[in-house]
């Protein structure tokens, strides 16, 4: 569960929310100096800690502007003439904070993307041995979005629909598409919304419309051809894992029980006792 409240924390929430993460400020910790996952989640944590602080600045301004304009709205002339003149200063700071805090959106926005594109495939040990495309990574050849159902995102999409409660929600601030997991564990791969949006196209997950896409946000689920895919995924995977295991068993394998019916090697130092 997210948490960061979207209201007073909008860049740290869409953080959470979009990398699968409870601690924003630990994202670079698993990341070596050097390493540019460590830059780039550096500058994902610091691009979110600024928007929430300019979005708290945004906040007072308004309430400001709001208690300034408060006489007139009682009629009250006398106090109207001085609101008026206080908010020919705070009206445009007002204006100046949420022109910053639109650029802090987009950098942060910018800055996620960049870290996303760093990332490697989630897949497993066991699912990157499955070169090939399964019956539930089948890409449509005239698309340009396939880098979104690419490696294991098809499945690990349609594994954690399966699990419940997913929702493909909207930022309040930017309007983009992000998804919302409540059953999430930490360290579990995120869910892009460009792979949601292909799977709903492609007739694998339904997005129940009903609901609204800010709050609580258009709950998915998988339709039969989506349970369909996923069994065959997962049938493939348990093949091509056990083949793999097949394969890597030593050739000069000996049973235990066997051991009595194998000579003992005569070692030198018996040799030596012999003469």
């Amino acid at each position: 569960m997210n948490p960061y409240d979207a209201t007073t924390h909008p860049g740290t929430h869409l953080v959470a929310e979009t990398l699968g993460v409870t601690e924003v400020s630990t994202l670079n910790t698993t990341y070596s100096l050097g390493d540019p996952l460590y830059r780039a989640a550096t500058r994902v944590i610091g691009t979110a800690y600024e928007l929430d602080e300019l979005h708290s600045r945004v906040t007072h301004a308004a309430k400001d502007v709001l208690r300034l304009l408060e006489p007139v709205g009682l009629g009250e002339l006398d106090g109207a003439r001085v609101s008026y003149a206080l908010l020919r200063t705070a009206a445009p700071e007002l204006g100046d904070l949420l022109a910053q805090q639109d650029r802090a959106y987009g950098q942060l926005v910018e800055s996620i993307s960049a870290y996303r594109r760093l990332l490697p495939a989630p897949d497993s040990a066991q699912r990157s041995t499955n070169k090939g495309p399964g019956p539930a990574q089948k890409t449509t050849s005239d698309r340009d979005d396939d880098w979104a159902v690419a490696r294991d995102r098809r499945l690990v999409a349609l594994e954690a629909v399966e699990a419940g409660d997913v929702r493909l929600r909207r930022t309040a601030i930017g309007k983009d598409a992000y998804v919302s997991r409540e059953k999430t564990q930490r360290q579990a791969p995120a869910i892009w919304p460009e792979t949601v949006q292909r799977l709903v196209a492609e007739g694998l997950l339904h997005q129940d419309t009903s609901e609204g896409l800010y709050r609580p946000g258009q709950l998915l689920s998988l339709t039969p051809q989506g349970e369909a895919a996923l069994r065959d995924a997962r049938e493939t995977t348990t093949r091509v894992s056990a083949a793999l295991g097949r394969s890597t068993t030593p050739a000069n394998f000996v049973a235990l029980s066997d051991s009595t019916a194998v000579p003992v090697a005569r070692t030198s130092l018996t040799s030596s006792r012999s003469r």
